[in-house]
């Protein structure tokens, strides 16, 4: 969960690599550090807070800005000791001729530790990732290649790895192990990275490691090998995102750029995977054929947060578009409780990075199991992609604020399509088909009309900054979106927010109601309306201020409200989307009215790499 890069060339390496973390502060921002060789020299600066307290330190290094040379830099999301200088990347070996980077955690760090220590090796961090410097120069005889191999063998767990030598100027060796790791190509430079944001201004022709790769960079070539030391090949990937995709432009954040970005987003997730004359979608990276499909039986899904949510939402579209039983499963539990998986089950592991570690480990349980596999997610040539071997992009873009929106309404489009493909292969009729292709397509225009309502929305959001406990209700496939609702407010204004089924809000919660607790009811005018309504009555009952998401030109729950949010009339499998952008804004306005970190918020992280 943290960020890596690392450059070899003719230029100046420090600018390059404080770029690099910018881009990548998204991943990881209580700490970062960059180690540079040149001169004959290992130059190390590391700063606690985000990259701009990195690069005030840089001020007391005069000249090594300017300097050419090779380095690697590394943005900080603690796991193991607080927040400090001496637990920030890079970490040096105790002669200081090795500077390593790390992403991930290495489970037997403590017993390597006490190895070291027997042998009087000092610490300085309280950090997993300082014994890979040490064992590493305990390893070296000459080849930084061959004693990193020899380290990566003793260690237990995952790693992302970058490292450097004064004695060996202009070398990179870089290894992964359930951490990404992505080397960009250039012209006499090249680059190492954990992510493809920090390459995008310099190449778009990268190579992916796989599990268990290492790989020798320099400015003019690549070695892949394997940790047996055996040569390997991989493939050259192109990356086709705008550069302008991961600038804020003339929005104040991420966040809300993205969230305005939707509407074009889902039009790239729907564009040429609608059949018009067959009243179906066409998603070909399943590769399943007709009769493929018929013969699935069951679906399970697995995901973590917001992707979850969206897992939640697909339940609702599968059984009732498709017919076909489905379970959601939150991924960190589905290795570890024996799930079972039928042969004619079909998985779907839904990811926006495509690198959720828990996701990982739920495709590869899935795999071992005999299901079918079939992934969803936002990057190009993630891991999640290239292990289930079979999937759907969102086509999404960067998305740079931790709080996802865009990957989220992607998601649940895809999934909506998913559902018809699957409805079309059983149960639903051409006519009902070629009905919910429309709506599908509609959706992008039903949301630019939510999106012309964000001024009033902030004007609400104003009203209820000042609150810390707010609960969010919803029923049928409102529930999912109550959930991401809550999950939205809690992630970037810190305010306790929960997203409960409305039915159960009086099986507990209801007894925590009053004056100091918002309800936000979603009351579309869908099935399940008239139940709602009743549930906004026990919530003003016991004086909770209430603000409902409604229909446009419906006032039946107007009077018994304190606040509404109008979104635009659609059908309860669409209803979800108009919805979730509404609350969406809601928690961004909410955030920027108290004043919070909205792209950064404390503690998170956008890629959650570790268990």
């Amino acid at each position: 969960m943290c960020g890596i890069i690392g450059y070899t060339g003719p230029r100046a390496a420090v600018p390059i690599l404080i770029d690099g973390l910018k881009r990548l502060e998204y991943r990881g921002y209580d700490s970062a550090g960059l180690a540079v060789v040149a001169d004959g020299r290992l130059s190390e600066v590391k700063a606690v807070g985000k990259v701009h307290q990195l690069e005030e330190a840089l001020a007391a290094h005069a000249g090594l800005e300017e300097k050419s040379g090779c380095g690697i830099a590394h943005t900080r999301w603690a796991t193991h000791g607080a927040p400090s200088t001496p637990n920030a990347h890079p970490h040096l070996d105790e002669s200081g001729q090795i500077a390593i980077v790390h992403n991930g955690i290495i489970e037997n760090y403590q017993e390597l530790r006490r190895y070291l220590e027997g042998k009087g090796c000092h610490f300085r961090s309280q950090t997993d990732s300082e014994v890979i410097a040490n064992l590493i120069a305990e390893a070296y005889e000459g080849d930084l290649l061959a004693a990193t191999a020899a380290t990566l063998e003793q260690l237990n767990g995952t790693y992302g790895i970058a490292v450097v030598s004064v004695r060996h100027p202009g070398l990179i060796v870089t290894a992964r192990k359930g951490s990404p790791i992505v080397i960009g190509i250039g012209k006499g430079e090249n680059l190492v990275a954990s992510d493809v944001a920090a390459l995008l201004a310099h190449t778009r022709e990268v190579i992916y490691l796989d599990d268990g790769d290492i790989a020798v960079v320099t400015a003019d070539r690549i070695d892949l090998r394997n940790v047996k030391n055996v040569p390997v090949e991989r493939e050259i990937a192109k990356i086709d995102w705008d550069m302008g995709a991961a600038e804020k432009g003339n929005f104040p954040h991420f966040m809300l750029k993205e969230i305005f970005e939707q509407p074009e987003t889902i039009e790239n997730a729907i564009r040429g995977r609608i059949d018009h004359s067959m009243g179906t979608a066409v998603l070909a990276g399943m590769n399943l054929s007709p009769r493929e499909l018929a013969t699935i039986s069951r679906i399970v899904i697995a995901g973590c947060g917001s992707s979850l949510h969206a897992g939640m939402l697909g339940e609702y579209y599968f059984e009732d578009i498709a017919g076909v039983s489905t379970s959601v499963e939150q991924a960190a539990e589905f290795r570890y409780r024996n799930p079972i998986i039928e042969p004619n089950t079909l998985v779907i592991p839904i990811s926006q990075s495509g690198e959720t570690a828990d996701t990982i480990a739920a495709v590869r349980e899935a795999s071992a199991k005999g299901g079918v596999v079939t992934a969803l997610c936002n990057v190009v040539g993630s891991t999640i992609a290239r292990e289930a071997g079979r999937g759907i992009y969102l086509h999404a873009g960067p998305e740079i604020s931790v709080a996802s929106t865009k990957a989220f309404s992607s998601q649940v489009v895809v999934l909506l399509l998913y559902a018809l493909m699957l409805g079309r292969n059983r149960r639903l009729s051409r006519s009902d088909g070629e009905e919910l292709a429309r709506e599908i397509e509609a959706v992008p225009g039903l949301i630019r009309e939510v999106l012309r309502e964000a001024p009033k929305i902030k004007e609400i959001a104003d009203r209820y900054a000042r609150f810390e406990d707010f609960f969010f209700i919803g029923r049928g496939c409102l529930y999912p979106t109550a959930l991401e609702g809550a999950l939205k407010l809690k992630e970037i204004s810190y305010i306790h927010a929960e997203g409960y089924h409305a039915a159960e809000l009086k099986h507990g919660p209801i007894s925590l109601l009053d004056e100091r607790h918002p309800v936000l009811a979603l009351a579309n005018d869908i099935p399940g309306k008239d139940k709602i309504i009743g549930n906004i009555q026990e919530c003003r009952a016991r004086k909770s201020p209430v603000v409902a998401v409604v229909t446009r030109g419906d006032s039946s729950v107007v009077k018994m409200t304190d606040d509404v949010i109008e979104i635009p009339p659609c059908s309860r499998f669409i209803a979800p989307l108009p919805t979730v952008v509404a609350l969406q804004l809601f928690a961004y306005y909410v955030a920027v009215a108290r004043g919070c970190e909205v792209d950064q918020p404390r503690n998170l992280a956008k890629s959650v790499t570790v268990e």
